[in-house]
């Protein structure tokens, strides 16, 4: 179950005008690499330890394959790349890594994994107060 709480905004684009409310998604907690690899294990006939090596190996070469450049794809999950942020240079010759200010992880969902969560399949409730 997803909790939502109403939350009042603004419009940016017309200050003076009346807040709205808003859905907000309130986390209902937290689950890390251990939690998975217990999940995991009991899902299978692996054992909790050999699935926490296996996620932290993949974590691992994830990070090695993103440095070099390469599109991690990961069937059915979806796919990790390097993005940038960097500032702007009046001509393609000023152009290097010095200009580079961000490196982040984007990540785009695999189709199937899209569409397994969805409207139709999350349940929500409202809170009133986070």
């Amino acid at each position: 179950m997803v909790k939502l709480i109403p939350i009042s905004k603004s419009n940016p684009q017309d200050r003076v005008a009346e807040n709205k409310y808003y859905a907000q998604v309130v986390s209902s907690g937290k689950t890390d690499l251990e939690r998975l690899a217990y999940l995991v294990a009991n899902q299978s006939t692996v054992r909790e330890a050999d699935c926490y090596a296996v996620i932290l190996s993949l974590l691992h070469n994830i990070v090695d394959e993103l440095k070099q450049g390469k599109i991690v794809k990961l069937d059915k999950l979806g796919s990790f790349q390097i993005g940038i942020n960097s500032d702007a240079v009046e001509t393609a010759e000023e152009v290097s890594a010095n200009i580079v200010n961000n490196v982040r992880i984007k990540f785009r969902p695999d189709k199937r994994m899209k569409n397994s969560l969805n409207i139709k399949t999350v349940d929500f409730t409202i809170n009133q107060s986070a």
